[in-house]
């Protein structure tokens, strides 16, 4: 489904990103994990199109995307919960919700996804008429990704979910993204709670300063001595 080819990134003179290569098929959950600064938001932006490769290409179901504006790979069916969460603060979380939909007319079907997010995370639901600045950093982070949700991706991109959240809430957000991927939705997640991830996921890549210097299957990769001293803490 999506493919990067030997892509390179620079910011100015620095190289964010060395020759990566990254795929993800439908229907997994595949995983970026890698320290702070490692390349892995970097990588995110660059299939988004916010930036460009130097070297290299992205690859969607087979189309090059690399050059294409970055508000058209929605409507092609890539959506992305950013890293911060990006809600429109001022606006209730039923508005955030319509606007994750904007590019979709058919009205029910919207409703009805609506519904599902409701029950994915009914805190949202109770919270539906609330200015979405005024949720806590976790209803926040869930209202993200129903957001994201409402345009119907093929290929949700998901930005550091977890981060800065209560282990409780931490959990909700990894059953929501099993019930997401069980819906058929593809997904590549980039995680700083690397155990986490490596038990949501079934593919995982790490990064290191820019360059992929592992991967293979999650459960492997997760018992792995190095990434376990790196990683989990073991």
């Amino acid at each position: 489904m999506l493919t990067l080819e030997n892509v390179s990134v620079s910011y100015g003179a620095i190289e964010a990103l060395t020759d990566i290569n990254l795929q993800v098929n439908q229907g997994e959950v595949v995983t970026l994990i890698g320290a702070n600064g490692a390349g892995k938001t970097t990588t995110l932006r660059t299939i988004t199109s916010l930036l460009s490769p130097r070297e290299g290409r992205v690859m969607f179901e087979g189309k090059e995307i690399s050059s294409i504006a970055a508000h058209k790979l929605l409507p092609m069916g890539i959506a992305m919960s950013p890293e911060g969460r990006g809600v429109f603060a001022n606006l209730s979380v039923r508005e955030n919700l319509e606007m994750g939909a904007y590019i979709r007319k058919d009205k029910k079907e919207i409703a009805d996804d609506m519904e599902k997010g409701f029950l994915m995370f009914p805190r949202l639901k109770e919270r539906e008429q609330q200015k979405a600045g005024t949720l806590s950093g976790g209803e926040q982070q869930m209202l993200a990704m129903v957001r994201a949700l409402m345009s119907r991706p093929r290929l949700l991109l998901l930005d550091e979910p977890s981060l800065g959240l209560a282990p409780l809430v931490v959990h909700r957000i990894f059953e929501a993204i099993d019930e997401i991927r069980a819906g058929g939705t593809t997904i590549l997640l980039v995680e700083q709670n690397a155990n986490a991830a490596l038990h949501h996921s079934d593919r995982a890549y790490v990064l290191e300063t820019g360059r992929i210097v592992m991967e293979g299957d999650s459960k492997q990769l997760a018992a792995d001595p190095r990434v376990k001293e790196a990683y989990l803490g073991e």
